[in-house]
């Protein structure tokens, strides 16, 4: 039996049910265990992400879709192959790979580490490497503690915290705003060096995250960008993080206009036309390349820098290239 389905939006009547059953539902009445192996060979994907638990209770106008071939794991989406740039008993600084989840969501973090194997996370990936640096396993170590996340489609490091104290004065550092993050990015048309500053909300009027100018509403996110390099047609951009508020740097380039190339969230300005994205770029073309921060216990600064990945550079190369 082919199972066929068009994405669809999870209407209100769905709100709360298991995704087995809703898509049980869609797709006329398949046998549970049809469903099950649906989800189970990563043909499922919710937003952005592959679900691969059938128990997922689903949420208003989420998009659901099931893809026509399974989805394989990202290449790199496997502790051996995870880089930890830094470990000791307070912090561990890795090199995330694009297409990995930085944390689970919320409805999957009972599962079993067998059922964890089958859809890695970053915390997960790095709580095995550090589990294989130590020569223990992986139960045996304290969980991660997250300070910070990635989005899925973006690449570059990443700092979990090992514990209580780390995470209590890493958190510090976030909300103070001394934590060096710097992204590269690829942005189409020429941009200037400029400060971004805006109002971040859920909602900026036409159902996207964005920026208001309603005063005293929303948290305040500033980006620093600086130019690294003119290509034709398009521009490499440096964008350091003053705030580190949700898609802060995706959002501020889509409203100045220059959206972030292979973004297909963040594609146009309040009330305009959808930008057309023609640079053909691999994915998500953000990359966290420097990251530092005072060690948590002794106060000692902290630096690691990460050159773009290979998909990217490729990318960079051939814009370079035209």
């Amino acid at each position: 039996m082919t199972l066929a389905l068009q994405p669809f939006t999870v209407t209100p009547q769905e709100v709360g049910f298991t995704l087995a059953k809703v898509l049980r539902s869609r797709l006329g009445g398949p046998s549970w265990g049809e469903v099950r192996k649906l989800v189970a060979a990563r043909r499922v994907q919710i937003g952005d992400a592959i679900c691969s638990d059938e128990a997922r209770r689903l949420k208003e106008n989420e998009l659901v879709a099931l893809l026509e071939h399974p989805k394989p794991l990202p290449r790199t989406a496997h502790p051996e192959r995870l880089v930890v740039r830094h470990l000791d008993e307070h912090v561990v600084v890795v090199e995330k790979p694009s297409g990995v989840n930085t944390v689970r969501h919320p409805a999957e973090l009972e599962w079993s580490e067998e059922r964890r194997e089958l859809d890695p996370t970053l915390e997960d990936l790095t709580q095995w490497a550090v589990a294989h640096q130590l020569n223990r396993l992986a139960r045996d170590i304290p969980r991660l503690r997250i300070v910070h996340r990635l989005d899925k489609e973006t690449s570059g490091l990443v700092v979990f915290a090992r514990s209580v104290l780390a995470e209590r004065e890493l958190g510090m550092q976030f909300r103070k705003h001394t934590v060096i993050r710097r992204y590269l990015t690829v942005v189409p048309g020429q941009l200037s060096a400029q400060t971004i500053r805006s109002n971040l909300v859920e909602d900026r009027g036409d159902g996207r995250r964005g920026s208001t100018k309603l005063p005293d509403v929303g948290k305040v996110a500033v980006t620093h960008i600086a130019v690294e390099e003119k290509l034709k047609g398009y521009t490499l951009l440096s964008c350091r993080l003053e705030t580190g508020r949700t898609h802060q740097i995706r959002i501020h380039l889509s409203e100045a206009g220059h959206p972030v190339c292979g973004d297909k969230v963040y594609t146009k300005r309040f009330n305009a036309d959808a930008f057309d994205d023609k640079s053909e770029a691999p994915r998500l073309a953000l990359h966290a390349t420097e990251l530092g921060f005072a060690h948590p216990a002794n106060s000692a600064e902290l630096h690691w820098s990460m050159p773009l990945p290979s998909d990217l550079q490729k990318f960079v190369e051939r814009l370079r290239g035209a």
